[in-house]
Order: C-alpha cells, then sequence, then structure tokens
C-alpha cells in the first residue's frame, strides 16, 4: 500500500465522530439503494442543440476540450446497464437531455421520448431503480438564448417539459429528480477560484451570444454574484412547478431536487461558516420542505473562519481537482440537510477525482462508514449513488478528470471496471460494510 492510500484511511479514521469510528451495525437498512450516477450530456454524445454544445464550439471557448462524441452512451446505454447490474448494484441515475426531446420550442421528438422510456424499461428488466432527473445543467439552445433561467417565463417552460416527458416515459420511473445543483454557482462563490476564471466564462458566453445572434446566453454555471442572483427566484420556481406537473401524472412518484453541498465546518471565532450556508443553500433547502426527499450531492468538506474559506490542510491528502480527501464529508452533509429540511436524504452524487483508483478504492469504505453512522443517529437515508459510473466531460474542465467507477476507451468505446467499482459492489451486494 502507498503512502498516499496510508494517509488517506489514517485522515478517514481521524474524521469520524469521536467515540464512533464505527458504525453500530455494519447493514444498511433493507431497500437501500445502491447505485451509479450519469448525466445525458456527459455521457452521450454530440448532443447539438444544448446550449453546452454551442457554448464549447465557439472562441473564446472557455473549456478545455469540447464533448464531442463523449463516451457514446446514446448508443451503449444497453452496455451501461449491464454493467451496472454486473457490479452488484441496483440503481441507476441518468438525465433527460431537454435538448434532445425539444431540439426548438414547441417541437417535441417522439423518437427521443422513447429512447428515454426505453432506458427506463431496460433499467426495470434488469432489476435496476431508474433514478431520472429532468435537468442536468445542459438546456436547449433556443431556451438560454431567450434568456435561460433570466426568463421569467423559464419555469413554466420546464414545467410543460417535465408534464411532456412524464406523460410518454413517467410511468416505471422511481424517483424523480427536478434540478440537478441549482445552487452550485451560490457555492462556487464561496470557493477560491480565480477572477479570471469567470472572465473567461463571461467571454464565452458573449461569444455564444454573437453566434446565436442574441444580446445574451446565460449558459452554464459559474455566474458572479450579480448575473446568478436574477436566476435564483426563476429556479425556485421552476423546482416548485416541475414538482407540480410530475406530481400530476404520477402522484405516487418521489420526487426532489439534488444540492450541492459541502460539509462546512466553523474554525475559531467569527466563523462565516452559517453566512455561507444561508448564500449556498438558504433558498434550496426552504423549498425542498415540501419535497418527497433531498438529493445531496458532496464531495469536499469546507473549514470557514472569521475571513472565510480555508484552504486545505498543507498535509491532507488531495484529489486531482485539488481539494480535500475527507471521506467523512459525507456524512457530515446529510445530517446537515436532514436537520434543515426534516425530509429524506438521498446521497445522488457523491465521488472523487483521481487517476489513482487505490485513492478511490480506499476512500469508499470510509466514506460510506461516515453515512451509516448519520443513519445509525437517526437520518433516514434511501441510498447512495456514485458519482460517477463512466470517466466522462467533466464540464468545463473536458476529459482530464477522472471520477468514474469504469474507464472508458475514448477511441473504441470499450468499458473496464476500475477496482473501485468492485469495492463498491462487494458492499452493495452484502448491504452492510465489512465487518
Amino acid at each position: 500500500m502507498d503512502r498516499r492510500t496510508l494517509m488517506l484511511q489514517a485522515a478517514a479514521l481521524a474524521a469520524l465522530p469521536a467515540g464512533k469510528a464505527l458504525a453500530a451495525s455494519p447493514r444498511f437498512p433493507d431497500r437501500f439503494l445502491w447505485g451509479a450516477s450519469t448525466a445525458g450530456h456527459q455521457i452521450e454524445g454530440n448532443n447539438v442543440a444544448s446550449d453546452f454544445w454551442l457554448m464549447e464550439n465557439v472562441e473564446p471557448r472557455g473549456f478545455t476540450e469540447p464533448s464531442g462524441d463523449g463516451v457514446n452512451s446514446f448508443e451503449l446505454w444497453p452496455r451501461d446497464l449491464d454493467l451496472v447490474k454486473a457490479l452488484g448494484l441496483n440503481t441507476y441515475r441518468f438525465s433527460l437531455e431537454w435538448s434532445r426531446i425539444e431540439p426548438e420550442r414547441g417541437l417535441v421528438s417522439i423518437a427521443m421520448l422513447d429512447h428515454y422510456k426505453a432506458m427506463i424499461e431496460g433499467c426495470r428488466a434488469r432489476g435496476l431503480t431508474p433514478v431520472v432527473t429532468f435537468n442536468h445543467f445542459s438546456c436547449p439552445r433556443w431556451f438560454t438564448a431567450a434568456g435561460g433561467w433570466t426568463s421569467a417565463d423559464s419555469p413554466a417552460l420546464f414545467a410543460a417539459f417535465c408534464d411532456r416527458a412524464m406523460r410518454h416515459l413517467g410511468g416505471e420511473i422511481g424517483y424523480a429528480v427536478t434540478l440537478n445543483e441549482p445552487n452550485l454557482p451560490a457555492l462556487l462563490l464561496w470557493t477560491p477560484i480565480p477572477a479570471k476564471a469567470y472572465d473567461q466564462k463571461a467571454a464565452n458566453r458573449a461569444a455564444a451570444a454573437r453566434a446565436a445572434g442574441v444580446a445574451s446566453f446565460p449558459g452554464g454555471f459559474m455566474f458572479r454574484a450579480e448575473e446568478f442572483a436574477p436566476m435564483v427566484p426563476n429556479l425556485v420556481a421552476a423546482h416548485r412547478q416541475g414538482r407540480a406537473a410530475i406530481k400530476a401524472v404520477r402522484g405516487d412518484l418521489p420526487v426532489g431536487m439534488s444540492l450541492s453541498v459541502a460539509d462546512d465546518q466553523a474554525v475559531g471565532p467569527n466563523s462565516k461558516r452559517d453566512a455561507k450556508r444561508a448564500a449556498a443553500y438558504g433558498v434550496w433547502l426552504e423549498a425542498a420542505r415540501d419535497d418527497d426527499f433531498v438529493g445531496v450531492q458532496n464531495y469536499v468538506r469546507t473549514q470557514i473562519d472569521a475571513d472565510g474559506t480555508l484552504p486545505p490542510p498543507h498535509d491532507a491528502p488531495q484529489s486531482d481537482m485539488h481539494t480535500e480527501i475527507y471521506p467523512a464529508s459525507l456524512g457530515g452533509s446529510v445530517r446537515y440537510v436532514h436537520e434543515a429540511t426534516k425530509r429524506p436524504i438521498l446521497v445522488t452524487e457523491h465521488g472523487l477525482s483521481t487517476q489513482d483508483d487505490r485513492l478511490r478504492a480506499a476512500f469508499i469504505p470510509p466514506a460510506l462508514a461516515s453515512l451509516k453512522q448519520a443513519i445509525d443517529e437517526g437520518v433516514p437515508v434511501l441510498g447512495y449513488i456514485h458519482w460517477s459510473l463512466l470517466d466522462n466531460f467533466e464540464w468545463y474542465q473536458g476529459y482530464a478528470q477522472k471520477f468514474g467507477l469504469v474507464a472508458v476507451d475514448r477511441k473504441t468505446f470499450a468499458r473496464t471496471p476500475k477496482p473501485s467499482a468492485h469495492v463498491l459492489g462487494a458492499i452493495a451486494r452484502a448491504n452492510a460494510l465489512a465487518g
């Protein structure tokens, strides 16, 4: 075992709550969801009617590289579902691509609705619970060219899409997620991202606006505070109206949204932790109190003092995204969200960017131990869905970041499960941590 892995394991044990290094029981609740997560634009390829496709292919780009063929999951989705099943998981989370279903406003593709219906039925045929996200960042180009989430009619447009999709393919969905991480732009403002990165994204959006022949093109998820503020009430309304549209078709279907949540820890006097929580989560947690569950997507902890977010400890193991590897952040984040909303929690994403899969394999068990500890303390957790099934297109950073349980050859599209996939699969099959 190498030094980095030993450091990670030591850090994981040290991070568990004092006096609670081991969960009361290794077993997870009956009917626990064990899965892997993906998003359409990141894996399907050639999503040419989407806003991201335009932004990826204008200059200045703002992206390391375009998504291109993705990992060809639009064609290879049966192979991906077979992988999920073979690994011992029982759940698959994926997204509907609005831009494929409605490539022009009011023009609905029955063929694309049938495509996603076949995926849902494919999950059921394999004994997998389909968790379906109705919007995972990417939107139709026409929608963003008309103002995107800054437009007053955006909630109604999204709700109409949810209604149309549900009436065609909603019968076998297991759980519905309206919006993926609508709070992410606010959360990123508490991350030490250089100002020039925001300048670059603004220049890219301006280039996309010129290409689309419109005044502005507010796509993506990196915005300055003043750019994001007009979107917030529309996104909250879109979630609520989308949830109502989904429930109108199937009242029994559990509906929620997913939120990006760090394990925020106060350091010293006058910490700004609570100010960060109010800014990054407040309005979203309030909206989630009417939902059937809250999707928690956790990757990091943040330590926050009187001046703001601290850098990772100098001796802490780090991911390839230069964030601290801190497995116990998972338990901390779900505790916080449940305390704030009193709703059941579904971990819709959790993972680690690393080229060294030994780190991922060492990271999963202690992270799940922290989740099990939260369950033992009374937090109702429905399941754990790892990000990601596949190494894929990671938005602005292209294909360099590796979050996948399964490696993909981008020339042949061959899929190869990594050792970490079998670590998670063994826990899932047993529905328990190793004794």
